[in-house]
């Protein structure tokens, strides 16, 4: 006599399957085929890491204005928060600074780095998210390479060029 789970020769108590999965299309098991290869590092920020950089930006700026970071580096030091990037899992917050004149650049790193646990408090009281962002300062390159491009192109060489193009 049959038990009630074999029915129609399937066996198991609901007849519907078992432990043998086929590995459709959407199924989660299989050979891993049909699979999409997988992403690029070099992947464009999401919306929300964008915006979550921007309210960094932001905090970072307003603690630097009203002085809130006790330090005479910092104090004697007017400092650009140009850019912020956020990595994909929004747990680290990469800042971009730049002393106004480009001067004491190492020494300003040094003192932020110093507070960066005051720093990284001050913006999870701010910015609700899950997991506070550890915050790494790095120089700011972006500037340098805007001079270096307007060097090039103010070079004869490439005056030379856009005359004979214009000329035509």
């Amino acid at each position: 006599m049959r038990d009630r789970g074999e029915k129609n020769g399937r066996g198991g108590a609901s007849g519907r399957g078992g432990s043998g999965d086929r590995g459709g299309p959407g199924r989660g098991g299989g050979s891993g085929r049909g699979k999409a290869p997988p992403k690029a590092s070099t992947k464009a920020p999401s919306q929300r890491m964008l915006r979550v950089a921007e309210l960094i930006r932001h905090k970072l700026s307003e603690m630097l204005i009203r002085g809130e970071i006790h330090d005479d580096v910092i104090a004697s030091h007017v400092i650009t928060i140009s850019e912020v990037r956020m990595s994909p899992d929004m747990k680290l917050a990469t800042v971009y600074v730049m002393p106004l004149g480009g001067q004491d650049v190492k020494p300003v790193i040094e003192a932020l780095n110093s507070h960066k646990k005051f720093i990284r408090s001050a913006i999870a009281h701010e910015i609700n998210l899950k997991y506070a962002p550890d915050v790494r300062f790095r120089d700011d390159e972006s500037f340098e390479e805007a001079t270096r491009i307007d060097r090039l192109l103010d070079s004869p060489h490439v005056r030379q060029d856009t005359k004979k193009g214009s000329g035509e």
